[in-house]
This record gives C-alpha cells, structure tokens and sequence, in this order.
C-alpha cells in the first residue's frame, strides 16, 4: 500500500515497523459540544484506513484521545455552572451516539487528558530536566528553537514560521514561538499537582504523553485534518522526538478542508453544522457516503445539492441489494451457467479494481466507483426473471457486502419483516389481477403504497420494498 506522507511530501510505500501489526494515533475531539461535519471527515477516513488495514491481514492498534480540558471546555462549564468533568462526560456520551450512527468503530483505546496527567508529567519533567523546557511561574515552556528540526512537517523553517503565525504574546516567555506544555492555576480552573505547583497540561503535549503510553516511542501513522499540521503536529512532533530520542511517528495523514457551499464553515456565516444536526434530516450513512466520495486530501464542498446527490447514489446500491435478495427468492436452480461463470469473472475485475484504489493512498473515491460497476453488471447481467443460480447471486451480494464493509456502507439498512397484513393484501391484489379485476388490484396497490410499500410487477413475481 502506498499513502502519502506529509513528511516527506510523496506517496510512499506502507511498510509498518512490526510485521503485522499497525499503530495508530489519530487526534480526537475537544469534548466540549456536539462534534461538526469539518471533525467528521478524519473520524471517518482514519477509519476507513484502520478497516482496510484490518482486511488486509493486519492486527491494528488504533488510538483516538478525548481532549477533556482547555479554556473552551473552562469557559462552557463555567458559563453552564457545571464542572469541566461533567461537562466531558456528557459530551464524550454524544461523540459516541454520533460515531456509532457513522459507522465508526470504537478505538482500541479511547484516552482522556486528564486520566493520563501522570503521564503527562513525566514528558515535561524530562523535557524540562535535559533543558527543552523551562519554568516561568509555575508556567513551563518549550524552547522551540532548541528544536533544530521544528518546522520539518508544514516544510518551513522556524523563521517564516514565526512571521507568520498568530503568537501568544506573553512577556514571561524567553521567545514569542515557545509553546505551553503546563499551566499554571488560574480561579475557577481545574488543576492538579505536579512539581511546578498546581496546574493543568497544555493542549499539545497530552497527545505526545498518550500516544507514548499506548503506543510507545515511534508509532507507525499519525492522522488527522490538515488544520493540525501546524502548529499541534508540529509541536508534537518537537517535544516527543526531544523527549524520547528518536522518530515519533513514521508516517503522517491528514485530509483536506470542508467548505460549506463554496465558503469556509464559520458560525458567524451561519454554515456551522454539526453531525448531529445534518443526521437528522439526511441519516448518518449519507454523511458518511458523502465524506468517502472524494480523495481525503482533497477539499470537499457540503452543500444541499451535492448530499442530495449522495443520497440518490447510495440508494442506487440499496436498490440494487433488494433486487437481489428478491431474486435470490425465486431463483430456479443452484448451479452456475456459462453466462454467470462469465459474469461472476468480471466482479473478480471489480474487487481488483477496488483494492488497487485503496492501495493507492485509501482512494475511496474510486473505491466506490468499483461497488458501483458491481452494481450495473449485477443490475445487467442477472436475469429478472426466475432463470438465475442462487450462487451467483449470493456471490454478488457477498462481495457488495465484503467491499461495503471495508468502508463501513451499505449495511446499516435492513429490509423490514413484511407484515401479515401486507403479505395478504399482496396475495389479493395477485387474486384480483388473475380475474382481471383491475379496479380491485388498482385500490390495493394504492392502499399499499398509502402503507409506504411500492409494489414492483416482475417475471420473477411481485416485488415489494418500502418507499424510501
């Protein structure tokens, strides 16, 4: 498999450091609110890749931290008059609902900052002890420029780096680009104990601390949105590789923006939405279709129109499905003719075409686009009447279901029992159309359809499905 490396800014071939295993550390969420599509695009493709990885033959380890302090976390509790723990864990409680309704897997180890504040402690305290760090007040800073390599991810030096970043100005700090690796407590904060006095952990140098104790000192890919790489993945990688001595993550991932209808998502244009919120009107299966659409290093467009489209694809293979399963019903014999021997080669081709695209830096987008070739040779080449092997459509099915599993689609909606009742009015519509009582077999489809069931007249017999 090859993957492009943000590091070295080309593909190139995954080979992980233990024959077969992976370890993985993606960034998690700052459990403060409902997670938005923008946090939904790298919790869906690192996820993806972990399932690929997984039917691939690897055993992967795969870490996503919870963020459960900063000032976001500090103001909302404070503003809610809760406590900053009560507020994480109400927060972590609807990351799940959502990951869960998106097809996410739970981590092998979901971590939280403030369970790892040991940990935490100990990277400081080392950094500061082989002078990478220092203590200002309780504050302890990391000297950026100690780093000689610090700016190796975004590729540029630590000079157009400080020209153009937005700097903390703080006049207790030996340099502008020095970063908080602790806090000193402030009223109304959350604080612990650690040699500098009471205080809390930086947001930087939690997911060194956790990606060390879980995965330990060099971990195979590091993932997340490009919005990270500077200056979060750069600081990591700084204090871990100062820290410990050596590489800290041997391949970097991440995915390209979301624009909302053209435009950065922004709550002050009113284009912010969350998961939560789009999943209601649209179901979380087509977030998720939508997100692996297109390459995840390329930007996405959201708009209406564009999940819309999304939709109707994704329905294109559920149909497809229920055609089959309805085949699969009437289907007059067990052993394959030529023609199916033929047709079952050309998905051979198509799983072939799907495992090159994610070979090929997870692209998805193609990925898909095998499933649906899939789906026309099935919808072309089976016969719509009884004259099919029962094999060669629980073939196809087995593969739709295969392939859609690697990337967490299409088996999310299950085809309800039918009712009693239908089950009747279906063998008296057939009744009344064999006595050529039209009128009769008219109202019932009509009554049917008012029932939210379609009704479909084929060779092989009459199909049914619920009105999507």
């Amino acid at each position: 498999m090859k993957i492009f490396n943000t590091m070295s800014r080309k593909k190139e071939e995954f080979v992980p450091q233990d024959d077969g295993e992976v370890r993985i550390y993606s960034c998690g969420p700052t459990v403060y609110d409902y997670f938005h599509i923008g946090n939904a695009r790298p919790f869906i493709i690192f996820d993806t890749l972990r399932r690929y990885l997984q039917y691939r033959g690897y055993n992967v380890k795969f870490v996503q931290n919870f963020t459960d302090i900063d000032d976001k976390m500090i103001n909302r509790a404070n503003a809610e008059g809760i406590t900053v723990a009560e507020l994480a864990e109400r927060f972590i409680g609807e990351y799940f609902k959502d990951a869960k309704g998106l097809g996410i897997k739970e981590a092998s180890v979901h971590p939280r900052a403030t369970e790892n504040i040991d940990a935490i402690i100990d990277i400081v305290k080392k950094l500061e002890d082989e002078g990478y760090a220092y203590n200002v007040d309780g504050n302890v800073y990391f000297r950026t420029k100690k780093f000689n390599e610090y700016g190796k991810l975004s590729g540029q030096p630590l000079d157009e780096l400080e020209a153009g970043a937005r700097i903390d100005v703080n006049e207790h700090k030996e340099d502008a680009m020095d970063f908080a690796l602790w806090k000193a407590k402030k009223e109304g904060e959350p604080a612990w104990e650690s040699p500098w006095g009471m205080g809390r952990p930086g947001w930087h140098i939690e997911c060194s601390a956790m990606a060390n104790r879980y995965l330990g000192k060099t971990i195979d890919i590091h993932s997340g949105g490009q919005d990270l790489v500077f200056p979060h993945h750069e600081n990591e990688i700084a204090q871990s590789e100062c820290a410990n001595g050596c590489t800290f993550a041997r391949y970097w991932m991440h995915n390209g923006y979301i624009n909302i209808d053209n435009k950065k998502m922004s709550k002050s244009l009113g284009n912010f939405f969350t998961v939560r919120e789009i999943a209601k009107e649209y179901g979380y299966e087509v977030i998720r279709f939508f997100m692996l659409s297109a390459h995840y290093r390329n930007p996405i467009n959201f708009s209406r129109e564009l999940i819309d489209q999304a939709k109707s694809a994704m329905e294109r293979v559920y149909t497809c499905i229920e055609n089959l399963e309805f085949l699969r019903e009437k289907a007059s014999r067990d052993t394959l003719n030529e023609k199916e021997k033929e047709y079952l080669s050309e998905l051979a081709v198509y799983k072939d075409k799907f495992i090159d695209a994610m070979e090929d830096d997870l692209n998805t987008a193609d990925a898909i686009a095998a499933i649906f070739d899939i789906v026309y040779a099935a919808n072309t080449k089976l016969s719509n009447d009884a004259d099919n092997s029962k094999k060669a459509i629980e073939e196809t099915l087995s593969l739709i279901d295969e392939l859609g599993g690697v990337l967490g689609l299409f088996g999310h909606k299950e085809k309800k029992a039918a009712p009693e009742e239908i089950e009747k009015l279906i063998e008296e519509r057939n009744a009344a159309r064999a006595q050529k009582d039209w009128a009769t077999a008219d109202a019932i489809r009509d009554k049917l359809k008012d029932m939210n069931i379609m009704l479909k007249d084929t060779p092989a017999g009459v199909q049914w499905s619920y009105i999507k």
